[in-house]
């Protein structure tokens, strides 16, 4: 009898054992800020990305895919917990963890199915206390501050290389620069390229994949590249002329026929931002500058998929890519992001490995929400606590050709705001103050605001059903310096 019992003892601890061992890894990549302007989405103008073009060319490139916020903080709060602001309240915050500790993170749910969990970098925002700690194995802190500082992922710090002189941009030339560094770009010597906050971070992922791992590891790493300050090596610049530097589609009166007070907002953006390029003349070399670190960027993944190409885990490790949102350089008189029209929810969504269809392109629509089920599907995650609202696309990397489009909501800055997108439409509704609806077919640009013309009242409304039958509560926003106690190298 004790023989017996050791055997069934034995035979299920190898099948658990086994199972262990087929699962697969995952290399999540993700960088900030960056639009539709990679290679193989075909977009103008085109950046030069040799090392994600052939990601999609070895998976599936998702053409029309959407984030889940329209800027860094409330995006990535939405994939990291599976649910949209309308939910958690996040709308402009990424602190789901601190109100509703019941949300289980995705990493948390690696961990649970037993996968060793490694991250670095801006996978979630990246001020004092935005990180959600938990489920991690080890997250690298590149410095000694941010360890003690409530885990802070500044890329722009004393020891990383700045342009000399610096401001560089004619934006910014001759101002005392102490926020944000909007609107600036320049080069920095070749040979600081190891110096960069996202090399240094790159690096330790590359280093992570030359270990050997008993166990399946989910590696998430983030870059900050192509967010601004557009700031990168000589050597990306010079991948670009800038004299033939093709502009995105531009209309003069675009902002026309949106509703007055959404009007007047964008118009007094325009005016501040767009109009002063133009005056300046440096449209074209602000695009330099944000083209050049999107090359850099794809240089930098280039490097971890390198890396895993020459590991021993190249066949069963499922990549996945993607940009926190999009990114305007003046369409719709726009710079940056922070809106629901089409440069900032469309970005690069880019799956590859098992599972996963080779060299497929499609255009259903997709949310980065799905990321989470889609992932729990196909690494047999634990179901969280919490509801998870994307869906799976597990049948869509298998067989995209198969795959039917869908209608995806994204939340905008405050409750009761939002768009519901899909292939053909796109309907925006700012609450109280108006909306916005555009053929997507015949109206790619979305110059044309049909949301006045009796003719759609009936699509109007049918899109209209499709948005959240009530909306949280705005989060607290945390102040780092009242709302953080700081413990060693971490904090609560």
């Amino acid at each position: 009898m004790r023989l017996l019992n050791f055997l069934i003892i034995f035979l299920i601890l190898g099948q658990s054992v086994s199972r262990a061992e087929s699962k697969p890894n995952v290399l999540f990549l993700a960088v900030d800020d960056m639009n539709d302007w990679v290679g193989s989405l075909g977009a103008t103008p085109r950046a030069i990305t040799p090392n994600l073009d052939r990601l999609a060319a070895r998976g599936v490139n998702f053409t029309n895919a959407h984030t889940a916020g329209v800027f860094c903080a409330p995006s990535r709060a939405a994939i990291f917990s599976g649910q949209f602001a309308s939910t958690t309240g996040c709308y402009s915050i990424p602190n789901y963890f601190v109100h509703h500790p019941e949300i289980e993170a995705l990493q948390m749910s690696f961990s649970k199915a037993g996968y060793t969990t490694l991250g670095a970098g801006k996978l979630f925002h990246h001020p004092a206390g935005a990180i959600d700690q938990r489920g991690w194995n080890e997250f690298f802190l590149r410095n000694q501050f941010q360890k003690e500082g409530g885990w802070a992922l500044e890329s722009w710090s004393e020891e990383t290389p700045f342009p000399n002189p610096f401001p560089a941009s004619i934006y910014n030339k001759g101002k005392e620069v102490t926020g944000g560094l909007f609107l600036e770009w320049g080069t920095i010597p070749n040979e600081k390229e190891e110096e960069m906050a996202d090399t240094i971070r790159i690096n330790w992922a590359v280093d992570q994949l030359n270990k050997k791992h008993d166990k399946p590891f989910f590696l998430a790493c983030g870059i900050y590249a192509p967010h601004y300050p557009n700031y990168c090596p000589q050597k990306y610049f010079d991948l670009y002329d800038p004299a033939k530097i093709e502009l995105p589609p531009y209309k003069e009166d675009d902002l026309a026929d949106l509703p007055p007070k959404i009007r007047r907002q964008k118009e007094n953006r325009k005016r501040q931002h767009h109009d002063k390029l133009v005056e300046m003349d440096a449209v074209e070399d602000a695009i330099h500058g944000y083209l050049a670190c999107i090359s850099y960027a794809d240089a930098m993944m280039g490097r971890v998929l390198d890396a895993l190409e020459s590991s021993p885990y190249a066949d069963n490790t499922i990549v996945v890519f993607w940009s926190d949102h999009g990114y305007h350089h003046g369409e719709k008189g726009n710079w940056g992001k922070h809106t629901l029209w089409e440069r900032t929810p469309n970005v690069p969504f880019i799956w590859a490995g098992p599972g996963v269809s080779e060299g497929a392109k499609t255009d259903v629509t997709a949310s980065l929400i799905d990321m989470y089920p889609t992932l729990a599907e196909l690494c047999g995650l634990p179901k969280p606590q919490q509801e998870l609202e994307g869906v799976s696309l597990a049948s869509t990397l298998k067989n995209p050709s198969t795959a039917t489009d869908r209608h995806v909501y994204l939340p905008y800055l405050t409750p009761g705001e939002y768009a519901i997108i899909h292939r053909d439409w796109r309907y925006i509704r700012y609450g109280e103050d108006g909306e916005e609806l555009y053929d997507l077919r015949e109206d790619p640009h979305e110059w044309s605001n049909l949301a006045s013309d009796k003719k759609y009242a009936s699509v109007k409304a049918e899109l209209a059903k499709l948005a959240p039958k009530s909306f949280a509560d705005p989060e607290p926003k945390l102040n780092p310096r009242k709302d953080l106690l700081i413990e060693g190298e971490s904090f609560r």
